[in-house]
């Protein structure tokens, strides 16, 4: 799922009548490139990146962290945070590999919270994808744990395994893509509907 793809699908569905969109890429944050035509910005926080995407939405900025396999280089866990100003609301995207127990989903595991079971939305060929809101509570919960947290996932075999990612830095870049959030955001105008057709006059 490429950047392209996705961007505005996150938190557009499952927030339905607010357009927010939750920015997220599949491919690891692109280097600073203010001003770059379709590039984001990008300020490291930590081990969390800030990511303004030059584009008209309500949400248009997310923090993200990506975790690669040291070995192949792959993807094995990346998480991505929207804040919606104009509805006071964040968006979530958490992607794992593939051969994941579907019905199971995940769970977000802290030294002081732990999240309800998180459904999948869909999988591709790039891994599945929990995309939906998440409660302030929830992130303000987050924010105040310690450095060290995980994703639990779980086999079909019923066995979990812990993908482990930091929270160095989230509170601070948090803040930071909230304000910028804030000052970005930008109502997607809503195009008028079509004009019903004219019913045909009746026959003489």
């Amino acid at each position: 799922m490429t950047f392209s793809q996705s961007l505005i699908g996150a938190t557009l569905g499952l927030m339905l009548a607010s357009g927010a969109a939750l920015a997220q890429d599949a491919a690891a944050p692109a280097a600073p490139a203010s001003g770059a035509q379709g590039r984001p910005e990008v300020r490291p926080i930590g081990d969390w990146v800030v990511r303004c995407f030059p584009i008209t939405s309500p949400s248009p900025c997310d923090i993200y962290q990506e975790l690669n396999d040291q070995r192949t280089q792959q993807r094995v866990l990346s998480f991505s945070i929207a804040f919606v100003p104009s509805l006071n609301r964040h968006g979530i995207q958490i992607t794992v590999p593939l051969e994941v127990s579907i019905p199971r989903g995940l769970v977000i595991e802290t030294d002081s919270f732990k999240s309800q079971a998180m459904k999948y939305r869909m999988c591709d060929r790039t891994g599945c994808f929990v995309q939906m809101p998440i409660e302030n509570a929830a992130i303000n919960s987050i924010a105040k744990s310690g450095p060290d947290a995980k994703v639990r996932i779980f086999a079909d075999s019923g066995k979990s395994y812990e993908l482990k990612f930091s929270l160095k830095g989230f509170s601070a870049a948090h803040d930071a893509m909230v304000e910028q959030a804030k000052a970005k955001a930008k109502n997607v105008p809503v195009q008028p509907a079509a004009a019903a057709p004219a019913a045909p006059a009746p026959a003489p």
